[in-house]
């Protein structure tokens, strides 16, 4: 006998997968709703920060020209004056000459009517006369005030040399998260010499004698720090001035390193993220993308900020701060360490290290993990 399966077993199992499908796609819809909500939020804080930051700036603005209108009006009130004394100093002696001349006039229609000696005792009295103005009207007199302006201009310069100390704002702030790292010898590429201090990598063409270790690169040029950090905030500045080739930026631990496989490049998987200097030409890379950056200028510093709690890596030219590239991870699903890839040397043209430039430690309390001599 032939048994027929019911078709409504069938349609009953159609049908729940049916509405299991269009619960998936209810909370799909729901999250999609959630990220835009999301999305928006963060333009709207974004927004205020900003305005309030530019409120700021203009009350700061503001200030400076109510200050600078009043150190004017201060100035400018002893102009007035001391011109006004000089010009009433000058209509003294416009008023000598007048009597002057109406005495030489008197004198010479006496001289041509007698020829008498003319009255010497009034000779001496218009001598004394001039004589009388001329040290009441001694232009020395009147002058201004040029300690006074001299302080003004000592206030001023130290007001600008305190408000040059303070910008960039964000550079002073991004340098308050620095961190003091250093490279582990025991990741560094055969062909790359770490210094003692741990602050530098130099390329040699010798292929150095060294253990194999699980966390040593054996293709890549690479080198990591020893130390790596789970939270906070942390910035470094790496100089490479006079090099034509470089990579540097932060990984996971887990980063591939040995064998040919483009992971083990910095950037190219999801381990890593870099910026690269080469032929010119600025690439930030993740993920095996590239983003070709505007920049043609050879930059000497490059800034490196790890930001967990924005879940942002940002490169900057570390002078004026200026911003390369961001990327945003999101949250970062593990600590980071500092990469650094000095390359090749390029017929000596690449020959210089790349270098880390240490500040003052602070590492101790923001999220500093223990050293990781392997994955």
């Amino acid at each position: 006998m032939t048994v027929i399966t019911p078709l409504c077993h069938s349609s009953d199992t159609l049908e729940k997968h049916q509405e299991c499908l269009k619960k998936q796609r209810e909370a799909v819809k729901y999250r999609l709703k959630k990220l835009a909500a999301r999305q928006s939020e963060i333009a709207k804080k974004s927004s205020v920060i900003r305005e309030s930051i530019i409120r700021k700036y203009q009350e700061i603005q503001a200030v400076l020209d109510e200050d600078l209108r009043i150190t004017l009006s201060h100035l400018e009130m002893e102009e007035r004056a001391a011109i006004s004394a000089l010009d009433g100093l000058m209509e003294k002696n416009c008023s000598l000459i007048q009597e002057i001349e109406q005495d030489l006039a008197r004198l010479s229609v006496t001289l041509d009517q007698t020829d008498t000696e003319p009255d010497t005792m009034v000779i001496k009295l218009d001598v004394a006369r001039v004589v009388d103005l001329l040290n009441r009207t001694d232009p020395i007199s009147v002058s201004l005030d040029e300690v006074k302006a001299d302080q003004i201009l000592s206030l001023t310069n130290n007001m600008l040399l305190l408000i040059c100390s303070q910008t960039p704002i964000i550079k002073n702030l991004i340098k308050s998260y620095s961190s003091e790292v250093c490279l582990d010898p025991e990741t560094a590429h055969p062909k790359l010499i770490i210094s003692p201090k741990g602050d530098s990598a130099t390329y040699t063409n010798t292929w150095q004698q060294l253990p194999d270790l699980p966390g040593r690169f054996d293709t890549t040029l690479n080198v990591i720090s020893l130390q790596g950090y789970s939270f906070g905030r942390h910035y470094w500045e790496i100089d490479v001035t006079g090099k034509t080739y470089w990579e540097l930026g932060v990984t996971y631990p887990t980063i591939p390193r040995k064998g040919t496989t483009e992971d083990c490049w910095l950037g190219r998987g999801d381990e890593s993220w870099c910026v690269e200097f080469f032929d010119g030409e600025y690439t930030a890379w993740h993920g095996g993308v590239p983003h070709q950056l505007p920049f043609t200028r050879r930059f000497c510093q490059i800034g490196v900020l790890c930001n967990f709690p924005a879940g942002l890596v940002t490169f900057f030219e570390a002078d004026k701060m200026t911003p390369l590239f961001s990327f945003c991870a999101g949250t970062f699903t593990d600590c980071l360490h500092l990469a650094l890839c000095p390359g090749h040397d390029h017929n000596g043209t690449n020959s210089k290290p790349i270098v880390i430039c240490n500040a003052q430690s602070r590492t101790s309390d923001f999220g500093l993990v223990a050293p990781q001599k392997s994955i």
